[in-house]
């Protein structure tokens, strides 16, 4: 049984092009089915997560990671009696949008498209799924139901109006505006409860796996964990339930502490405040000016020493930027030689680049066409066309 305030699938605001209904799936479903089934999907296990993609095979990619996103989703909303398909679906898309090289690369895209409408992820991957994935002989994208679009473009929470985040004021990116004009998802309120678990439920898993990746790199130790909030208590329980237990062992076991600690606090914030609250639809999740799924102001707390923790020892290492240096490099080379040369882009392209109306529209193919890239493909297309 679902909470009366989860998004149920007969009440779903269905799609832009209507279909008939399946007998077997919900709307939820076909939509976590088409999105795992895309081309944009596929391409995310060779995209990278902090380290480039062909530096270990142990480290996360953006596939592993929406995949632990997804699964962490999936707990967190069945144990709230929220909708699992579509926190699913959600969860398996909410990084479509990821250029090659991470976040490295969509910096890069942002300065690169500052003069074309902007550049952001969450916009990007709204426009995957609306236009970029042509395999559907009635529409273009996926067609995915409102309630999932709603989820891809504010699972962060709203992205216009008083509740906004601060950090992205400004025009709305074209992908974003294009779609919103489209069909209105209502960017100035909050989205569902399924989506603000997604949301929770990347934080919680990039959290767990980068001190995960940071470790098994090298860039910090064991050592170095034991005075952080969280991470310290977990060895130490660790410790002392397992005396001299095998390195590796060690680490999972402390590790997975940590993971459960993150998951636990969110479910137990999350039912004080519904209890407290008493939504009774989803609109009213959506108008409560605030979320309603986060993790408690303590955890919260210890949480931001670890990223400041991870952001100095592993996303701003020696080793790491001056990879982030040489491929920022290549999406800076990349992009103006095919706007330059469209002619160079594949042949399925040229359909696209010949109907473009003025450079602004060239631009975004071109933008489109290098943040599809995987971060392999993007260093064999630089070296074979800038040597």
């Amino acid at each position: 049984m679902l909470a009366p305030y989860a998004c149920l699938p007969d009440q779903s605001r269905g799609r832009l092009y209507p279909e008939r209904t399946s007998s077997f799936r919900s709307p939820f479903q076909r939509d976590r089915d088409r999105i795992i089934h895309s081309s944009a999907f596929r391409r995310l296990k060779h995209k990278t997560q902090v380290f480039v993609e062909h530096e270990g095979d142990y480290y996360r990619t953006r596939l592993t990671h929406s995949i632990e996103v997804a699964q962490v989703a999936r707990t967190i909303s069945g144990v709230l009696n929220l909708n699992t398909d579509l926190a699913e679906a959600i969860a398996l898309a909410h990084d479509l949008g990821h250029t090659p090289f991470g976040h490295t690369g969509e910096d890069a895209m942002e300065r690169l498209m500052a003069p074309y409408g902007g550049f952001d992820h969450n916009a990007q991957a709204l426009r995957i799924v609306t236009r970029l994935e042509r395999h559907y002989a009635d529409f273009d994208g996926l067609n995915l139901t409102w309630e999932t679009l709603e989820g891809i473009a504010k699972h962060n929470g709203p992205v216009i109006g008083p509740n906004a985040d601060k950090k992205h004021e400004g025009p709305l990116p074209y992908a974003l505006a294009e779609v919103n004009a489209m069909w209105d998802l209502e960017l100035d309120t909050h989205a569902s409860a399924e989506a603000q678990v997604a949301a929770i439920a990347d934080d919680v898993a990039y959290s767990h796996h980068d001190l995960h990746d940071g470790l098994r790199s090298g860039l910090f130790t064991e050592d170095d964990l034991m005075d952080l909030p969280v991470t310290g208590p977990a060895f130490a329980e660790v410790d002392a339930i397992y005396p001299g237990l095998e390195k590796m062992r060690r680490r999972h076991e402390a590790l997975r502490r940590v993971f459960g600690r993150m998951v636990e606090d969110v479910i137990a914030v999350a039912q004080n405040r519904l209890s407290a609250a008493q939504p009774k639809s989803v609109d009213d999740i959506r108008h409560m000016g605030t979320t309603i799924i986060r993790f408690s102001k303590p955890l919260y707390q210890e949480l931001k020493a670890i990223r400041s923790f991870l952001f100095h020892r592993m996303y701003r290492a020696p080793s790491v930027m001056a990879e982030r240096a040489r491929v920022t490099q290549v999406v800076n080379d990349l992009f103006p030689l095919f706007l330059r040369e469209p002619a160079l882009l594949p042949a399925e392209w040229q359909a696209d680049i010949a109907a473009a109306t003025d450079e602004v529209v060239l631009a975004r193919i071109v933008a489109d066409y290098v943040a599809g890239m995987t971060d392999r493909f993007a260093l064999q297309e630089h070296a074979r066309l800038c040597g």
